[in-house]
C-alpha cells in the first residue's frame, strides 16, 4: 500500500462510506478483488508469452550457428 498510514486508510474508508453507502461496500470491493484478480492474470499470460518468444528465438539463433 505504500505509505499509508493508518490515518490515512480511515479517512479512506469513511469517504467510501459517505459516497458509497454500506450497502454498496461489498459489491465494490468484490469487483475490485475481481479487477485485480484479471490484471494480475493478463500480466502473467504476457509475461508468458514473452519468454516463450525470448526462448523461441535463442532457439532459432542456435540452430542458425549450427548451420
Amino acid at each position: 500500500m505504500g505509505n499509508l498510514g493508518m490515518m490515512e486508510i480511515l479517512l479512506i474508508g469513511i469517504a467510501l462510506l459517505i459516497f458509497f453507502g454500506p450497502s454498496r461496500l461489498p459489491e465494490l470491493g468484490k469487483s475490485l478483488g475481481k479487477g485485480i484478480q484479471e490484471f494480475k492474470k493478463a500480466s502473467r499470460e504476457l509475461t508468458d508469452a514473452v519468454k516463450d518468444d525470448v526462448t523461441t528465438d535463442k532457439e532459432k539463433d542456435k540452430e542458425q550457428d549450427k548451420k
